[in-house]
Parts: C-alpha cells; structure tokens; sequence
C-alpha cells in the first residue's frame, strides 16, 4: 500500500504544479482568474480494522477552485475597453439572436464589420434596451438584452425652420451713406464691405441635409434705426415677414427694419411683444438660379428671429463694438460618429457630428449567487451550471453589482511573487514523494534479497 500512497501524493503534487504553472502562464490574460488546487487525504476503514492503528491511503485533488478576488485595473485609449470594478460578469452570445450566453470579465471590446459590440472571439455584447433620448432602461431582465450596435450615421436630416440670433450694435457709428443726399442703404452690397456696418453669417440645412450659408448684413439708417439685409449662399434673398420693411438698395436687396428705443432696447409697444421674424422665402431663384436644387424641398422657408431660443436674449443698441450673442438654428444634416462614451452604469452614448447624442443600450451586469460553480469554457469565459446557480441581471453600479470603468481592463489577479513561491513547494513536494517511492523500491530490493 505505501506504493499507492505515494504514487497518490506524486499525483497531488503534479497537480499542484499544474495549477500553479497555468497561473504563471496567465498572469496577462485580461480578466483571468486566479485557481487554487485543493486537496484531501484518502483514508480507508471498515467495522474489522481499529481506526486507532489505521495509516491512511495518500491524498487526491478535491477541487480546482478559482478566486474570483478583483483584478487592478490598466487604463487604455480604446473607449469601448470596459472593466468591471467588483461584482458581475459582461454577458456574450455567439450569435445576434442567441439566448446560450457566456460569462466574462475580459472587456476588450471592439466593433465588428456591421457595428456591433464584440469580443475577441466575436461574440456578441448583450445590453438593455433603451430609449434613446432619455437613456432610461425598458427591462433589466437577461431575457430581455439584445447586442449593441452603434451605427455610425445617426438619423436623417432635418431641414432649417427657424434662425435665432441676437446681438449689439454700435451706437456710436454713423448711419451709412449720410451724406445728406444718399438715402443710407441704398448702395447696399454684401460684396462692398463700406456699405453696411456689421455683418455674420450661419450655417443652415435643407431637406436634403445639404449645407448653405445665411448671411445677414446690418446698415445703420438713421438714430435708433437699422436696415437688415441678407444673402442666401451669397445671392440676394429678401427678407419678408410680419415686420417693418426696411430700404431696397439700388442692387435690389430688400431688407427688414430694426427699431430700438432711447436706452438701446427693441422698441416694442407692449412687453409681450417681440420682434416679429423676418422670413426668407427658399422657393423662387437668385441671379444665380434656384436657391434650393439637387432634389431638396424648394418650398421651404426659414424664420429670421431676433432673440434666443428662450426669447430671453434680444438684439441691443448700445455703445460697444458689434457682438453677436446669440447665432443658432435648428436644422441637422446626416451626422458621422464622432465619439462613445460609456458611464458608471454601462449607459452607451454615441455622439454624432451634427451634435445628436443618442443612448444605444445598457450594458448587462450578471452575477451568481457561487462565482465559483460556474463551469470554464476557454477565452476566459465560464458558463451558468447548477452549482452556480442561475443568472441574476441587473444595472451596473447599483445594489450588489460592481461599477463599469470605460477605457479600462481588469488585469489578471495572478500574484506572480506567490505563484513562483508555490511552485517551488510543489517542486519539493514532488520531490519528496518521489523519494518516498524510491524507499519502497529500496525496502522491496532488501526483502528479496533475503535468503
């Protein structure tokens, strides 16, 4: 029997070197975790043997458990690099419609060729649905999550309604063109820089999402009076609307009149009265042709407002330079990916060039009531079984599920100091059972060697 005794510990002790050796072989596998051999003594009775003067029978390998203790975490530049900072699992399927989930804590990350959220294995990210202007979560359930996909154009274009701008004009300078026998304005031209006296220009959208440039010229008139002219992508446009027309120059621009009153304020009558928006009609043509081509809606119209979009801020004549406060509009062409950003709680925001954020999906935490019932399956993933228990989904950062760190990854939680140290123990341990067998084999020898 102490042959199998110690074959038993050789087998021990081999196994031990195993686990110790695939640790080393780990210590830089993102997400791995750490495995501990652990043993039991083999021992052997029956109602006919005294338990007192019973030996043993060696030792086996109980277990390989794995510690699932937090790994230190390694910041990266790739946004979509993700760690977990305590409890939970990243959720992964190989297919876009598959329910047979894996369970990680390897977050490198990336987008595969139709934009969705995958692993080095390309499987697939699983996430919560979301709305997608609000961020907020339609179900937390696991049977509920779907892959995340983050497309790299965001929605069609809407075309310009509405033009906000606001801004001061000098009262200091003199109107233009008075010289008591020109009417100021009249030699307007956007293309003569002495004849108006302040100028800016926007950026604006029509249906097709097209960009053109709005441009509006400000002619002082006389005292507390101002003419507004424009150019649509440099070519006369008039500005009509509910407000006071102003002068046509003697190129045919027609502007819109501004009023302000003694302390260079709108001059309104009530104060629920605002400055009426000028409107510039898109559907008619410019010396240089159509406004609008290329297939875009010719009868669109975009109003001039001479305020903010809270009609909080309003156009002012006071003694300083000309300063535009306000210059905003309210169209979008087609937007580019420009970035993504994924916060505390796995909330996945795409923003796009044309200024749209839009929220894509949450991703799934799930943990375990026993991490370590979970069955292995390579890539440094594990499968649910019936020790671990099912799956419990949840939001990350909240109750018992651990924070996500965006541009992170969790290092293995090897200590390669104590690895080495183990490994020389297991070394000896070999060793001596080695020797244990050896004295065996002496003790037969003698044995048999008496006559």
């Amino acid at each position: 029997m102490s042959y199998n005794i110690a074959l038993s510990g050789l087998a021990a002790s081999q196994k031990d070197l195993d686990v110790t050796a695939n640790n080393i072989a780990n210590v830089k596998t993102t997400g791995f975790k750490e495995s501990r051999a652990e043993f039991a003594d083999v021992y052997a009775s029956s109602i006919f043997n005294a338990g007192k003067t019973k030996v043993g029978d060696g030792a086996l390998t109980s277990n390989v458990a794995q510690q699932f203790s937090q790994g230190s975490l390694n910041f990266t530049n790739n946004s979509l690099d993700m760690a977990i900072s305590g409890n939970g699992f990243f959720a992964t399927s190989a297919d876009i419609g598959s329910r047979d989930f894996t369970y990680t804590r390897a977050g490198a990350f990336k987008l595969n060729n139709s934009n969705f959220i995958v692993n080095n294995s390309g499987d697939f990210l699983q996430g919560f649905q979301v709305d997608r202007n609000t961020g907020n979560a339609s179900s937390t359930s696991l049977a509920t999550t779907q892959p995340i996909r983050i497309p790299d154009v965001a929605g069609a274009p809407q075309e310009t309604d509405n033009i906000f701008q606001a801004f001061n004009v000098d009262a200091r300078l003199t109107s233009i063109d008075d010289d008591g026998g020109t009417p100021p304005g009249s030699n307007f031209s956007p293309d003569a820089p002495s004849s108006f006296s302040a100028s800016t220009s926007a950026t604006v959208f029509d249906s097709l999402g097209e960009s053109h440039v709005v441009s509006t010229y400000y002619v002082k008139r006389g005292p507390n009076e101002w003419d507004v002219y424009a150019t649509f992508d440099g070519q006369e446009i008039d500005i009509g609307g509910s407000g006071t027309p102003g002068a046509e120059s003697a190129a045919g621009y027609q502007s819109q009149r501004i009023t302000f009153n003694t302390a260079g304020n709108p001059d309104v009558t009530a104060p629920e009265i605002t400055f009426p928006p000028g409107t510039l009609d898109l559907s008619g043509s410019g010396p240089d042709g159509p406004y609008l081509a290329n297939g875009a809606d010719n009868a669109q119209s975009i109003a001039l407002n001479y305020q903010d979009r809270t009609g909080g801020t309003v156009p002012t004549q006071f003694a300083s330079d000309f300063e535009v406060s306000t210059l905003e509009q309210d169209g979008t062409t087609v937007g580019r990916l420009t970035n993504v950003d994924i916060d505390s709680t796995g909330l996945v925001a795409a923003t796009y060039s044309n200024g749209d954020v839009q929220y894509l999906g949450q991703v799934a935490m799930v943990r375990f009531a026993n991490e370590q019932g979970l069955t292995q399956t390579g890539d440094t993933s594990w499968r649910q079984s019936i020790a671990s228990g099912d799956p419990l989904a949840g939001e990350a950062n909240s109750g018992t599920y651990g924070a996500i760190e965006a541009s992170a990854l969790e290092n293995s939680n090897v200590n390669l100091t104590q690895e080495l140290v183990d490994l020389i123990t297991s070394q000896r341990n070999f060793q001596a059972n080695s020797r244990s067998l050896e004295v065996n084999s002496t003790l037969q020898q003698t044995i048999l060697q008496i006559r």
